[in-house]
């Protein structure tokens, strides 16, 4: 088990300075935002501040193990959209090897309750997905679907469908338990039994309710509105999140 740093939690520093960061924090290694106009991220099919990067991360020994891009269109029903959006990723693969990574984060497309047409939503995710897979493979990359709110996995059952529909060993789930807590989804107990055999990367992060009754709302993907939110954050070990009983769980997966 290698334990990463996130740039999501350096926004002020460049890729290079968190890779310093976690190297004096004693970090096994790094997972890298990939997006542009982020200063702590590397911006889309940009090679030299990929290469930039590599170098960093090989000088101080923390390696990058990931990149978390925010692509969300690989469900959409437009044709042009739903094209962009696999390329988009088809650019990550491409960023993550000159880095070294061997995994990418993938959001299941955008999706809210409310929308209409679910059904075809959800054949141009699995399409999408069947499309990246022996790509992502070729490369040595698995592409992690994450527990993600604002997405069509937002719980451990509907991630644990597409990645088994999918099929491909190239696709596995990225476990994120505080967002399976937040939207008040699956216990770990039952979402390391419902996706456990499919877990290819975890998301720790901790929290405490601020309301433990209010209905979880987001209209956004990538973030909750100040507005919208019944959670603070919490270091880790300091919130509500079990992590003691889940890693012990994880360890004998």
């Amino acid at each position: 088990m290698r334990i990463a740093g996130s740039t999501l939690g350096t926004p002020e520093q460049t890729v290079p300075e968190a890779l310093e960061l976690f190297a004096g924090a004693g970090l096994d290694a790094a997972e890298v935002i990939y997006q542009d106009g982020y200063r702590s991220g590397l911006p889309l099919r940009d090679q030299r501040s990929a290469e930039q990067a590599r170098r960093a991360s090989q000088d101080l020994g923390v390696p990058i193990a990931g990149l978390t891009p925010y692509t969300t269109g690989i469900n959409a029903l437009d044709d042009a959209d739903w094209q962009s959006a696999v390329d988009e990723f088809r650019g990550a693969i491409e960023i993550a090897q000159v880095v070294g990574a061997d995994r990418l984060r993938i959001y299941a497309g955008s999706w809210q309750p409310d929308q209409r047409d679910l059904p075809a939503h959800w054949d141009r995710l699995v399409a999408a997905l069947r499309t990246l897979a022996p790509e992502a493979s070729d490369a040595g990359i698995r592409l992690c679907v994450e527990n993600h709110f604002g997405t069509m996995t937002q719980s451990a059952a509907q991630t644990a469908r597409l990645v088994r529909e999918v099929d491909h060993p190239a696709v596995r789930v990225l476990y994120d338990q505080a967002n399976l807590t937040f939207t008040h989804d699956e216990p770990y107990e039952e979402a390391l039994r419902i996706q456990g055999d499919l877990v290819g990367h975890v998301h720790v992060k901790d929290l405490v309710f601020t309301d433990p009754d209010a209905p979880f709302q987001a209209s956004e993907t990538a973030r909750v509105a100040a507005s919208e939110r019944a959670v603070r954050s919490r270091v880790v070990g300091d919130g509500i999140v079990p992590w003691g009983g889940i890693l012990s769980s994880l360890s004998t997966l």
